[in-house]
């Protein structure tokens, strides 16, 4: 009996015709070959945290969490192969036991390694690209229970296309990283003045590994993230201060002022105010996968808009005062990161130093105003979405954002002609699959 499926937040719902939970690769490739067989759609879920509907389907949803085991490791080269049902969390304990690490992470770990390289997540640092940039090949089984390896070496431009798939190529069943060295990481919090933070962008960026920000609507004081390598072993919290600072503080008190901000919105301006005035400078040293997570148990949805990065201040700075103009009751904080440029047909950051700007709204909010006005500013600076996150582009409005489309498109139709693999997203973000010409 077919069940409803949502994502972590809730909004996104779906009822597919079937479920498969397959627990190996020719188990995989038998349940993705029958829905073919039926002419059913077909497509992967992972954890749920995408924002959008890149899971959906009313036809053969394929459950991967089971495959999440590491197939093959090699400490001296980094190389390591593993089903891509793994999340984040689980790869990273089993790699720091190998003396292994991922080199950049982002601040959520509990997505599938799938999900979050066919989206194009991201960490942050301005030397470091996207995690599918960690990608030496991956497995894909196609619509007829095949399954091709593409790679830096063979099926280049499936490779390039891969990485970034929003699963309209095929379901992964493998995927081979580059891993480093295990390394621990100090990380640094401090709040500071929203317009010095703005004018030392590229200082920041340049002086730190990895360096974010955040600022809450209607206040100036930005609370600035500094990340490090850190010479000497891991340090963490106690287990009571971790309780304390990462749930109660970070998260059960930021679930109860955003249902008060939800319910009467006119409050938030001073209970913005109240928790931007609680920030403080705080100092965490850890394995690295420790310090690049944070806990995150307050339900959101989210946009997040890649422009180049040089655009990137005066972008934050448009966000804000559109929410101080307009009176918006938004309770959530902009988020600001930067990364390298990147080589992925459909990476955010294709081509370009880029700067991600994020913002959020509590679950059960109105969001749609707030973020369609920001995306019109996005736009200005030919922003790319986040894929896996709220956006209202289509293909017609995407194709020109992105140099090596048509390559990406010619690769979709090359794996999937029969459009096995769409869903109402991919309809909506890449259009129907064209025959090759």
């Amino acid at each position: 009996m077919a069940r409803e499926w949502r994502n972590w937040t809730g909004d996104q719902r779906c009822m597919p015709e079937t479920v498969e939970r397959p627990r190996t690769r020719d188990e995989l490739a038998d349940a993705v070959r029958r829905a073919g067989e039926r002419g059913l759609s077909i497509h992967a879920a992972g954890s749920g945290h995408s924002f959008t509907e890149a899971a959906l389907t009313d036809g053969a949803m394929i459950r991967i969490e089971a495959l999440n085991r590491i197939l093959d490791a090699d400490r001296e080269s980094g190389r390591v192969r593993v089903e891509a049902g793994i999340t984040l969390r689980d790869l990273s304990r089993a790699l720091w036991d190998l003396g292994l690490a991922l080199e950049n992470l982002g601040d959520i770990d509990r997505q599938t390694l799938a999900g979050a390289i066919s989206t194009a997540t991201h960490g942050t640092g301005a030397r470091f690209r996207n995690l599918s940039a960690q990608v030496e090949a991956l497995e894909l089984v196609l619509a007829d229970g095949s399954v091709i390896e593409v790679s830096e070496k063979d099926h280049h431009d499936a490779y390039l296309a891969a990485r970034v798939g929003l699963g309209a190529l095929g379901v992964i069943y493998s995927v081979t990283l580059r891993a480093v060295p295990a390394f621990v990481m100090r990380r640094v919090d401090s709040p500071r003045p929203l317009d010095e933070v703005l004018a030392a962008i590229d200082g920041l960026a340049e002086r730190n590994e990895h360096f974010e920000f955040y600022v809450w609507p209607y206040t100036d004081t930005a609370l600035v993230i500094e990340r490090n390598r850190f010479d000497g072993p891991p340090q963490p919290r106690g287990r009571a201060s971790a309780y304390l600072n990462e749930i109660v503080i970070e998260n059960y008190a930021m679930d109860v002022l955003s249902r008060i901000g939800r319910r009467f919105p006119s409050t938030i301006p001073r209970m913005v105010g109240f928790a931007s005035r609680q920030f403080s400078r705080t100092e965490m040293t850890d394995r690295s996968y420790r310090i690049f997570a944070s806990e995150r148990r307050v339900r959101f949805t989210e946009m997040e808009y890649a422009v180049p990065r040089e655009h990137g201040p005066e972008a934050v700075r448009r966000v804000l005062d559109l929410v101080r103009e307009r009176r918006l009751p938004v309770g959530f904080p902009i988020e600001f990161r930067v990364v390298a440029p990147d080589d992925a047909f459909l990476s955010t950051a294709y081509g370009r130093e880029t700067a991600y700007v994020a913002v959020h709204q509590y679950q059960g909010a109105v969001w749609q105003p707030y973020f369609q006005a920001v995306e019109e500013i996005m736009s200005e600076y030919e922003g790319r979405p986040h894929w896996g996150k709220r956006h209202f582009q289509t293909a017609e409005t995407l194709a020109r954002l992105y140099p090596r489309w048509r390559d990406f498109q010619r690769v979709r139709a090359r794996l999937d002609p029969a459009g096995r693999f769409r869903n109402s997203y991919t309809d909506r973000v890449l259009g129907p699959v064209r025959a090759n010409r």
